[in-house]
């Protein structure tokens, strides 16, 4: 599918750069002030006024974790911290800059990697695409810019068919006040052969970050897409409700891979689906800590024959945390496959949850999947927990699940260290090894920073 691109139609003159910060709480006002500080078309305000009104109507969700100590109430929907995109590091206000840096950016532009984008707060800072790719057609975009930029486009794709407004309460608050984001293009047959990454920061006590991600691979494309994320230790509660939108072609290939720290005070609700067509692949690489509550389940839906999906998690819980993480694969076309493994740690009476969704229509003819989870358990006070669901619609299908949990035993830690390791050396090497098929799928900077937080999680989560 070709797509006409007209770069030259939009004007940045109309966008309100000053620095906002909305009330708490969320009415139409705050969603109506949203579209009007973004300048944005009509089509996208009546979207986001529709989800409100069914956000209004929807009950808060009743299994998984508890969410009653979240009070929407008090979250603030929108910040915008008054920093117009720059293109180069040195152009982003040097306080936000600083900030960034601190937590490890812009190590992308240390590392001569082909793009990267800055989120803080509601607002991307900093975006850059190197020439050899815009030159390929290759669009990489603030997602507020992209809205006014490649409408045709954008319309066709954003909370259309992939994640509909009306999906589930935190899809529809979602849809009401998303902000910022990226949007990936990449034109039939170009292969992206370096990373394109964004970090997202959120800063605002009290706040909330809604960022949108829609990549969509063209026919016999490719593309590896990175994400981090990080936020401050406050008191209060904060909100991470993202979305994820992955459209992969025929014969396309999507590698999505995230490393999602959020603080213990922030409940991290994201959603994150991909529509794979014909011959095509997403692949799913996760790491999730930090935040106190998480509900996080990636989605695949196969619909065309021969798609493939792979996800590959790891989930990390310590004091007062509930990691409910897992993967969804839905086998819509004959010959589809699939590959599920998750990981998880539990230490200091952390409850780390697998939750996955199976599904194999009358369609699937001679679909295939192994779904395999791995609980680890530190101590005598922590929790694993597995709820595996699985629908089959026919009977010309191969499927195989298997789940285990181990506790490392007093016999590994006395053999490692008769090795000359002491007990806190010994037990970080077996937990690296637990967690390596993961490390082994992200670049090494992002494997660093991911042992990193292991290593910090293990040594703070003293229950």
């Amino acid at each position: 599918m070709e797509f006409t691109i007209d770069r030259s139609k939009y004007d940045e003159s109309n966008e309100d750069t000053s620095a906002y910060k909305a009330p708490p709480g969320i009415t139409k006002e705050i969603v109506l002030q949203i579209s009007k500080q973004k300048n944005e078309p009509e089509w996208m305000l009546q979207k986001r006024l529709a989800a409100l009104e069914l956000f209004a109507k929807t009950p808060l969700p009743k299994w998984g974790p508890n969410l009653d100590k979240l009070d929407l109430n008090k979250i603030t929907f929108f910040v915008r911290p008054g920093a117009k995109e720059a293109k180069t590091w040195d152009e982003v206000p040097e306080a936000i800059r600083k900030t960034a840096e601190r937590i490890g950016i812009p190590e992308a532009e240390r590392l001569h990697l082909s793009g990267a984008g800055y989120q803080y707060d509601s607002d991307v800072v900093y975006h850059n695409l190197k020439k050899e790719w815009d030159e390929k057609g290759v669009i990489f975009e603030n997602m507020d810019i992209a809205v006014k930029k490649y409408p045709e486009l954008v319309k066709k794709y954003f909370m259309t068919s992939c994640v509909p407004i009306n999906d589930h309460k935190f899809v529809m608050l979602h849809a009401a006040v998303w902000s910022g984001g990226t949007f990936i293009y990449v034109p039939q047959g170009v292969k992206v052969t370096v990373p394109l990454q964004a970090y997202f920061r959120m800063n605002a006590q009290s706040g909330g970050q809604f960022e949108h991600t829609l990549i969509i691979a063209d026919k016999d494309s490719e593309v590896h897409y990175i994400e981090g994320c990080s936020a401050p230790r406050f008191e209060a509660n904060a909100l991470h409700a993202g979305c994820v939108e992955l459209h992969v072609l025929e014969g396309a290939k999507i590698k999505y891979s995230s490393v999602e720290n959020w603080s213990k005070n922030t409940y991290n609700l994201n959603t994150k689906r991909a529509v794979v067509s014909k011959n095509g692949t997403v692949a799913w690489v996760n790491g999730n800590m930090g935040s106190g509550c998480t509900m996080l389940y990636p989605c695949s839906i196969l619909a065309g024959e021969n798609a493939h999906a792979d996800y590959l998690g790891i989930a990390f819980a310590g004091p007062g945390q509930n990691q409910d993480t897992g993967s969804k694969v839905i086998h819509a076309s004959p010959n589809t496959t699939s590959n599920i493994r998750a990981k998880s740690i539990s230490k200091g009476g952390g409850i780390s949850s697998y939750r996955g969704y199976l599904r194999a229509t009358n369609a699937a003819k001679n679909a295939r999947t192994s779904v395999v989870c791995d609980a680890l358990l530190i101590d005598d006070k922590s929790t694993s927990n597995t709820y595996p669901f699985m629908k089959i619609d026919n009977n010309q299908v191969e499927i195989s699940h298997e789940a285990s949990v181990g506790k490392i035993g007093e016999e590994e830690i006395f053999y490692l260290m008769s090795r000359g390791l002491s007990e806190e050396e010994a037990l970080k090497m077996i937990v690296a090894g637990f967690i390596e098929p993961i490390v082994r799928q992200l670049p090494l900077e992002y494997a660093v920073e991911l042992n990193k937080l292991i290593e910090l999680e293990m040594e703070n989560s003293v229950g």
